[in-house]
């Protein structure tokens, strides 16, 4: 059948060519359209209602293409369910109490033959776990935020909760990694999503005792003489050391092998390494340049972070030392793409003076491309100019209103995705740890359009600049982009015939 090439331009976003079927014309295009955002209107401006159609608001977000997620964690992401069944199949246990004397902690997976057997009384395997209904509830509980809001008992602070569930799994989580991403594919493509950039590894780390232990010394406050002196001698020893690039090169091997038979014609997945921000200074640069390095040899290392609670006393102290790592590395390797969790913090979650400049410093220092988080933007210094920067620059920022609520208690018009909107900068919607907040990428939709009732034209823009400012590259983002037209003409068809079949109560 002959095919025909259209334009669209229904929204603010960019025209692509879209191939399709001669019977579509250009005038059903533009009435699906008119019938989606009069339909997605009525759905949000309800929210204000007595009657308010959240169920459809759902439905129409889960439908709704989603583009890429951004902001992903993979052991996160994971849910717990899974995560015990392959502590079935692997044979490992979890304690179902601690042992103080022994160094063993409540809800933590056993992997080690030795403990299994020495811990067997206090350790469970799977199957026991499931034929406990008390424990099993604990356990789910403990591995994500599952009860916390809904029960009264004795808790940890959200933020502590939020980030102990990866202390819980970490013992599992580094297994079957290419089974977890089949399966993070699947739930993907079930609500309508065709790309994932997700942090699955940590980048290895190589030691030299008397390089660490100049770097060690070194503090935000040291001189720029003194820091470029000290990550040189490092970085050319790294470059140049055998066992740091066998490691780099194995890191590369493990990714390839974690990847293996993920893409196909309608879902592509791509990773971000990373470092963790509260580990000593010498460990997160060698970790860097691991990072760097492997993302410059590998196409499917788009991007390089960092990670752990912003708040943590070693985050907070090394913070400018940690975005100089960065200013210093992409010197090294240009090409390397940097997204960055910074300003995930809240006016009394720390000293007022780490709210004024961590953004900016991701940013001006360090060449970040993209904001993960970045919910403490009111409170950095020169915020409006800031906010200039950002629109001009073109830096996303990566909005995970799930996490952003749980851990900081930041929700509703207290969140600045509006202010990010009106000064336009940039956002794209993501879900963090989906597993943990037990929801998905739809639900954080749902969240942005019911809480903020962005119009049509902002929440489908949005969407697009999940691929926009993704980290693929110009060719990989073109083929995206046109597999994202036709998803949103598919879409906006099904939502028209939603929108005439839905009678009025």
């Amino acid at each position: 059948m002959k095919k025909i090439i259209l334009a669209v331009c229904l929204s603010s976003i960019a025209c692509h060519a879209i191939s399709f079927e001669n019977k579509i014309t250009a005038s059903k295009l533009k009435q699906n359209w008119n019938a989606t955002n009069h339909y997605y209107t009525q759905l949000i401006q309800s929210t204000n209602s007595a009657q308010p159609r959240l169920a459809e608001l759902s439905m129409l977000m889960t439908m709704l293409p989603k583009g890429g997620d951004i902001h992903h964690h993979y052991s996160g992401s994971i849910y717990a369910e899974t995560y015990l069944d392959w502590v079935g199949q692997h044979g490992f246990c979890v304690y179902r109490e601690s042992d103080a004397a022994n160094k063993l902690e409540k809800f933590k997976v056993e992997s080690r033959p030795a403990q299994i057997a020495a811990a067997s009384k206090i350790c469970l395997s799977a199957d026991a776990i499931r034929k406990d209904v008390n424990f099993y509830r604990e356990l789910i509980s403990a591995w994500s935020v599952q009860d916390y809001e809904h029960q009264v008992h004795a808790q940890p602070a959200p933020d502590q909760h939020f980030f102990n569930t990866f202390g819980y799994f970490s013992g599992i989580s580094k297994y079957s990694t290419n089974q977890g991403l089949q399966i993070l594919k699947q739930q993907a493509k079930a609500e309508n999503q065709q790309y994932l950039e997700t942090m699955l590894k940590s980048a290895p780390v190589t030691d030299h005792p008397e390089l660490a232990s100049k770097i060690d010394s070194l503090h935000s406050l040291s001189s720029q003489s003194e820091m470029q002196q000290a990550f040189s001698q490092y970085a050319d020893f790294l470059a140049n050391d055998t066992m740091a690039q066998t490691k780099i090169r194995d890191f590369i091997k493990e990714l390839n092998a974690d990847a293996a038979g993920i893409d196909d014609a309608e879902f592509t997945l791509r990773f971000q390494t990373y470092v963790s921000r509260n580990s000593a200074p010498s460990k997160v640069f060698s970790g860097l340049y691991a990072a760097f390095a492997a993302s410059h040899l590998n196409p499917l290392i788009v991007g390089v972070n960092i990670v752990g609670p912003e708040h943590g006393v070693v985050a907070l102290r090394d913070y400018t030392l940690h975005m100089q790592m960065f200013a210093f590395l992409k010197q090294r390797f240009p090409q390397v793409r940097l997204a960055m969790h910074a300003g995930e913090l809240k006016l009394g979650l720390v000293a007022p003076e780490h709210l004024q400049h961590h953004i900016s410093g991701a940013v001006q220092i360090a060449g970040a491309e993209r904001i993960g988080h970045g919910v403490g933007i009111m409170h950095e210094r020169q915020a409006d100019q800031l906010l200039a920067e950002l629109k001009r620059r073109k830096v996303a920022v990566e909005i995970n209103l799930s996490s952003n609520a749980f851990i900081l208690g930041l929700q509703a018009q207290a969140h600045p995705v509006t202010l990010y909107l009106r000064h336009q900068v940039p956002i794209v919607i993501s879900s963090d740890d989906a597993a943990v907040s037990r929801n998905n990428l739809s639900h954080e939709y749902f969240l942005f359009t019911s809480r903020y009732q962005p119009s049509y034209a902002v929440l489908k823009q949005t969407v697009y600049n999940s691929i926009h400012y993704s980290f693929l590259n110009p060719s990989e983002k073109t083929q995206q982009l046109r597999q994202l037209d036709q998803r949103f003409m598919q879409f906006e068809a099904a939502a028209a015939k939603l929108a005439a079949s839905a009678k009025p109560q």
